[in-house]
């Protein structure tokens, strides 16, 4: 039995909380080493590059936040901890230098206004991801935003679902564009069509074993399933009951869900999940995804009538108290006090009106966190890096920064827009892999000297085609990257990357039906 899974056959993760203040009382070093694993259950975690202060996670369901929860999160980080925020590639925020004594006042600050940090780290289902404008974006399928919000209140402070193998990502979406990596996830439900013979339904397919760390690179597996919205929740957790049943312990590097669908098979693993639910699973429907990506950046219309959702880049994540205090001055100014979270690091302003928006769009704000981004600025994402936490082995978000900065000087009008991720490790935290470009953080060698370098991979997709980046080149010094950049990305474009052969080259996906014409799924 391994260290971790000692810890928990001792003491679930979650009862820890009870000894928070006891803990602040006593400060950091009486925390024993197996409560300091413990207290990530609670998302706080104790990082090596800040010795006596504790990162902590900000579980957000969907990246759907107001602007009263994310000021009490700035807030908290001015008074308590370094002043910034990151916003991450799970749609969460994360604040940092916290110290255990400080803990039960952030806590008490954050249930006032509904937030949690719970079930945030180790093995639990983590931050459950949608489209950050479900319910807004006229293109959307179906509604993915209220099952989003059903799977995280179904494992939230549940013992039951607190001792899984390993983490567990899940995603669903009904966004056809792909603005959510469903292919990395543990698991994934994307919008579907579902034929019922004189009419069809919309609902998800689902996909299961996707990961990026723990091994390496795993594109999700088809389940063959289709579920209606109404039937989502019982098969997902159903999945998550074989999985914390029969997933693999002993070794930590092979627990996810991706070694239990390798070691059994599809077939098995559907079966399985067929038995719990206790009826007949539906065959997978037809995929509504479309090729390509949407980040929702920039001025969009909204399905509701003379609304329209604002997305802004917040460059790599990182965002100081009193900035994020400005952005949502403008929300409450221009929109309803409601903010979105995106993936790709983004602050997302929802309804806002025709009247207001192009008074929106000259506020002074707008050319730092900008809704039109250069080329390079735009797919801009980085993990936290070397700064923060121990596993990363590079700093990754200042090299980002300055990186691409260089680019634009010397490619400004001739590159077209692409994605660049970095990750300061193989756990992957910044998806690169799935990146046009790629960059990941390693120590080289270089005249002698150790330095700061990066894996370049290229090419990675997302969508009902994914494809893993490929490594092109190794150990290109950070400080070297500039020039080693400017001489591939005019010949390595999105269309060279991503062209589309054989099998991809089907048709698309049929057009989704006029709403009146779609029918709730029955199971036969």
């Amino acid at each position: 039995m391994n260290k971790i899974e000692a810890i928990k056959r001792e003491r679930d993760g979650l009862v820890v909380r009870d000894l928070i203040a006891h803990y602040a009382a006593a400060g950091w070093q009486s925390i024993p080493e197996a409560d300091v694993q413990r207290l990530k259950w609670h998302g706080l975690f104790l990082r090596n590059p800040t010795a006596g202060f504790f990162m902590l996670r900000v579980r957000i369901p969907g990246g759907l936040t107001t602007t009263c929860q994310l000021r009490v999160l700035a807030d908290l980080a001015g008074t308590y901890g370094n002043g910034l925020l990151d916003v991450t590639t799970r749609q969460q925020i994360q604040l940092r230098h916290l110290r255990i004594e400080d803990v039960p006042a952030v806590f008490a600050r954050m249930e006032e206004v509904g937030l949690t940090s719970l079930q945030t780290g180790m093995d639990n289902v983590r931050n459950v991801m949608t489209c950050p404008v479900s319910g807004l974006s006229p293109d959307e399928i179906v509604d993915s935003i209220g099952l989003a919000r059903a799977i995280n209140e179904e494992v939230i402070g549940n013992a039951t679902f607190s001792n899984l193998p390993r983490k567990l990502n899940v995603a669903v979406t009904g966004c056809p564009h792909n603005c959510v990596h469903m292919e990395t996830q543990d698991l994934a439900l994307v919008p579907a069509y579902y034929d019922l013979g004189h009419d069809r339904c919309v609902g998800f397919n689902v996909l299961v074993g996707g990961k990026l760390g723990s091994g390496g690179y795993r594109i999700a597996t088809p389940l063959d399933v289709f579920v209606s919205p109404e039937e989502a929740l019982e098969v997902c957790r159903a999945i998550l009951e074989v999985y914390r049943d029969h997933g693999p312990r002993e070794n930590r590097t092979q627990a996810r869900l991706a070694f239990l669908i390798d070691a059994w098979g599809e077939a098995r693993f559907r079966a399985e999940v067929e038995a719990r639910v206790g009826k007949p699973l539906r065959p997978a429907g037809v995929d509504a995804r479309k090729h390509g990506e949407q980040d929702h950046v920039g001025i969009f219309r909204q399905r509701q009538r003379g609304m329209n959702y604002v997305g802004l880049k917040v460059l790599v994540g990182r965002v100081t108290a009193g900035d994020l205090v400005k952005v949502l001055d403008l929300a409450d100014k221009y929109g309803n006090g409601e903010v979105r979270l995106a993936p790709n690091q983004a602050l997302i302003i929802p309804n806002v009106s025709d009247r207001k928006v192009g008074e929106l769009a000259e506020e002074p704000l707008l050319k730092r966190f900008t809704y039109n981004p250069n080329a390079l600025y735009r797919g801009l994402v980085s993990c936290v890096g070397s700064d923060y936490c121990n596993l990363a082995v590079i700093e990754t978000k200042s090299r980002a920064v300055q990186t691409a900065k260089a680019l634009e000087a010397r490619l400004s009008t001739t590159l077209k827009p692409i994605t660049m991720h970095w990750s300061g490790c193989p756990a992957g935290c910044g998806n690169h892999l799935v990146a046009d470009v790629g960059l990941l953080g390693k120590k080289a060698k270089v005249d002698g000297k150790v330095v700061e370098a990066v894996d370049v991979y290229i090419g990675g997709r997302s969508g009902p085609d994914p494809k893993p980046a490929i490594k092109l080149m190794e150990d290109i010094p950070c400080e070297r990257l500039p020039m080693v950049l400017e001489g591939l990305l005019p010949y390595h474009t999105r269309e060279k990357m991503h062209r589309v052969r054989g099998r991809e080259q089907r048709k698309p996906a049929a057009a989704a039906p006029p709403a009146t014409e779609r029918a709730a799924c029955r199971v036969a």
